[in-house]
């Protein structure tokens, strides 16, 4: 079985192929580019290199969502573009699944956490204990929220993702449970691991047609909320 995956939901932009256990090519780069520049030009290089037969693929997985809004709709946008053209299913990764997915095996709880900005993060609970098992499902929450609950819980804890910079401070002040953040080679998004995680998702029926799929955002968007703030205030 031959995924093409995409990632495209924060800073990082990401794709990668992976037939069965085997990553063949993975392109990622982590600087602040548009997606829309990015993604294309990536993908045409791995099909240059690797000589990939794009109708060769069984399905394409992409992330999709939480995240930026913009990143998961080009994301998003590409993955059904080429699954139109190609008459291939997606299958819909959650991004946080994803990211805990890039620490497979490890011990103790697993928490990816994404900067969701006024002190929130998208985030959930995840361990390996009997296979990749989600603990908690991808949210919105706030830092010190997610902090108490971790507290509660038989650690320790591996933080990943964008929002560990952004949020170790407070992070600091509030656990008590034994805690560690991963390395800089698995902290950030990865399209292999949407590959993998995909992989696992379409052998379990989850793929769906291009046509149908629609990116996860878990909440509106700022512009969004700032309209319904200002129609409140309206109507006061």
């Amino acid at each position: 079985m031959k995924i093409l995956a995409l990632d495209s939901s924060g800073i990082v932009a990401s794709v990668a192929v992976v037939e069965d256990d085997t990553l063949l090519a993975e392109y990622t780069v982590n600087y602040k580019k548009t997606h829309s520049q990015t993604l294309l030009p990536m993908l045409d290089e791995i099909v240059k290199m690797t000589e990939l037969e794009l109708e060769s693929v069984d399905a394409i997985a992409v992330a999709a969502g939480p995240g930026s809004f913009t990143g998961l709709r080009i994301g998003s946008a590409t993955a059904k573009g080429l699954g139109l053209a190609l008459k291939k299913p997606l299958v819909a990764v959650p991004t946080v699944d994803a990211l805990a997915y890039n620490l497979y095996d490890a011990q103790g709880l697993i928490c990816p956490i994404m900067d969701a900005r006024r002190k929130q993060v998208y985030t959930g609970i995840y361990s390996f204990d009997t296979g990749f098992h989600v603990i908690k499902d991808q949210e919105a929450i706030a830092v010190k929220e997610l902090a108490q609950l971790l507290n509660t819980m038989e650690g320790p804890v591996t933080f990943l993702g964008d929002g560990v910079p952004v949020y170790k401070e407070i992070l600091e002040e509030e656990l008590t449970v034994t805690h560690f953040y991963a390395p800089a080679n698995m902290n950030r998004q990865r399209a292999a691991s949407v590959g993998l995680l995909g992989m696992q998702y379409y052998k379990e029926g989850k793929a769906e047609t291009a046509a149908d799929h629609k990116p996860d955002y878990l909440r509106v968007s700022q512009a969004e909320r700032e309209r319904q703030e200002r129609k409140q205030e309206g109507g006061q």
